[in-house]
């Protein structure tokens, strides 16, 4: 992976724990997560753990540059495939199951080694994290505000009342700002006192991938002529016919 370097995070848990740590793998796309992963979970005797929200999705791949199951040289991977485009991705859901699939790996042996991803994704399995409540009725009706009003005005109110959370936020992410809402009239608390602490649930070891700028634009500009000729298009247009459009998430 020339012109990339993993580098290890400052986020070093010490344990007395006899099990070995969790490893993960995070970085920008394009940086070689996928490829270092696997080397790993080879050299040590690994399963890979998805953290990418997109992975979850069947018939999802080649826009999301899923290996397929002849690039994985053998080695399990899980958190991938486990939903269809009409299902709606829940952090709650990814984090229980993912955490589960922690807990099996680890009763064969092996090693759970954590590629990924979407950024809440990770936190969600590593880090100490209590997913709030959700309720549909509430989210709908901040939805149907946000179409009203739109997305600076909700985030503005959401502004006044957690400064942390819109400030963590971006204004364009709607999703996250009527759930950040939501969780606020259901709990009666800031949005930014659910959020996940830098603290790890257990011993990690984090890896992040690093690469000059260009040397990403170059990689991601070859992947995505490459998502062309392999049939992206097509892709989309199958996905289409099961209901993509018509997806939550």
């Amino acid at each position: 992976m020339s012109g990339a370097r993993p580098c290890q995070t400052l986020r070093v848990v010490t344990s007395q724990h006899a099990q070995r740590p969790i490893v993960a793998v995070i970085g920008p796309t394009a940086s070689g997560k996928s490829e270092l992963g696997l080397g790993l979970a080879v050299a040590l005797g690994g399963e890979i753990i998805n953290a990418d929200a997109s992975q979850l999705y069947r018939g999802m791949d080649i826009g999301t540059a899923k290996l397929g199951v002849d690039e994985r040289r053998g080695i399990a991977h899980h958190q991938i495939d486990v939903l269809d485009v009409v299902d709606e991705a829940r952090v709650a859901a990814y984090q229980s199951s993912a955490r589960a699939d922690v807990a099996v790996i680890r009763g064969r042996g092996n090693l759970p080694v954590v590629v990924g991803g979407s950024g809440l994704y990770v936190r969600a399995l590593l880090d100490q994290l209590d997913i709030p409540p959700t309720d549909s009725v509430v989210r709908a009706r901040w939805e149907a505000e946000l179409d009203v009003a739109g997305s600076a005005a909700l985030h503005a109110r959401l502004a006044a009342l957690d400064p942390a959370a819109a400030e963590s936020i971006n204004v364009g992410n709607e999703r996250r700002v009527v759930r950040a809402m939501e969780v606020i009239e259901l709990t009666g608390r800031p949005f930014s006192a659910s959020m996940p602490q830098r603290v790890y649930a257990e011993p990690t070891v984090m890896l992040g991938m690093l690469a000059d700028r260009q040397v990403l634009n170059d990689r991601i500009e070859a992947r995505v002529q490459a998502m062309w000729a392999d049939g992206l298009i097509e892709e989309v247009r199958a996905l289409e016919s099961v209901g993509l459009r018509e997806s939550p998430t």
